[in-house]
């Protein structure tokens, strides 16, 4: 950063900065159009992008289904927040922050929209009695690691992640301070997680929240980052994303809305579970060239 910056007296948005997703961002809230969103046949109906945030909810719905929860059968539908889906009017009423995943539960009237990732993990755990404690103890330590997770989270996407990766050019500075911070913040998980199997003494939501940012990262999935953050080096961190990473329930829920990668681990929408075998990319590109 060679040039020092002034602050004017009042900030002005300059709608070109911002790097590669300058366009997902503005100062204002609402919609841009008028745009209704779909609806399908289960009274869950979830609106998303495979991102952590999303990841961490399609891994629940899936998680519920594999218990033997059939009321969390779900419709997946994909939000394109390149393409500014999110500022539909349909969206912003599900969600007014204009953010990824938000879900509507159609088993009530009117249905009930519940937006922020954190929140929906507690509702469906609480709507379906699991994966959530119930003992005031334990159940307080679960809350305590979500909400670690979400005010962390910031550091590690739009901090790290916007700097090293996005951003339009490489600062030092912004840099190295997020990259202490997430270092630090993994340093918090493995002592954690040193002698545990799980964030707590079962596998919980708080497991669903931090594995799909910090687990993923030390899988070397985000930011192409793993060797510049020394990732092999937070070891119970590494065991306990490795031992999540090999459960059938989450390598479903990381398909579904997914639009990287290879295109046999893409489901753009889920609608049933027979979708993960018939409707990934590839197949569907397959049957499309004939």
């Amino acid at each position: 950063m060679s040039d020092e910056y002034t602050p004017p007296k009042v900030w002005e948005w300059k709608q070109e900065s911002g790097g590669r997703f300058a366009s997902i961002n503005r100062p204002i809230a609402g919609p841009t159009h008028d745009k209704d969103l779909p609806v399908g046949k289960h009274p869950l109906q979830l609106y998303s992008l495979a991102t952590p945030n999303g990841v961490k909810v399609t891994v629940m719905l899936e998680e519920l289904l594999a218990a033997g929860h059939t009321g969390a059968d779900y419709d997946a539908w994909l939000i394109r927040i390149g393409d500014g889906d999110q500022f539909g009017s349909g969206f912003v009423d599900i969600n007014p922050n204009s953010k990824i995943p938000a879900l509507a539960d159609h088993s009530m009237d009117p249905p009930l929209r519940v937006f922020e990732s954190a929140s929906i993990l507690f509702y469906l755990a609480e709507k379906f009695g699991v994966f959530l404690p119930t003992e005031t103890r334990a159940r307080t330590e679960c809350m305590n690691w979500v909400m670690w997770q979400m005010g962390s989270a910031p550091y590690l996407g739009g901090g790290f992640g916007h700097f090293y990766a996005y951003a339009p050019q490489k600062w030092e500075y912004p840099i190295d301070r997020f990259a202490m911070e997430v270092k630090r913040q993994l340093d918090v998980l493995d002592r954690h997680l040193d002698g545990r199997e799980w964030m707590l003494d079962e596998y919980s939501i708080a497991d669903m929240a931090i594995w799909p940012w910090y687990g993923q990262l030390v899988l070397g999935r985000q930011y192409d980052a793993a060797e510049f953050l020394d990732v092999t080096s937070y070891t119970n961190v590494l065991r306990w994303a490795e031992k999540i990473d090999a459960r059938p329930a989450v390598q479903r829920g990381r398909m579904v809305n997914r639009v990287m990668g290879d295109l046999s681990s893409q489901l753009h929408e889920r609608h049933d579970a027979g979708d993960f075998d018939t409707k990934t990319q590839d197949k569907i590109e397959a049957a499309e060239k004939g």
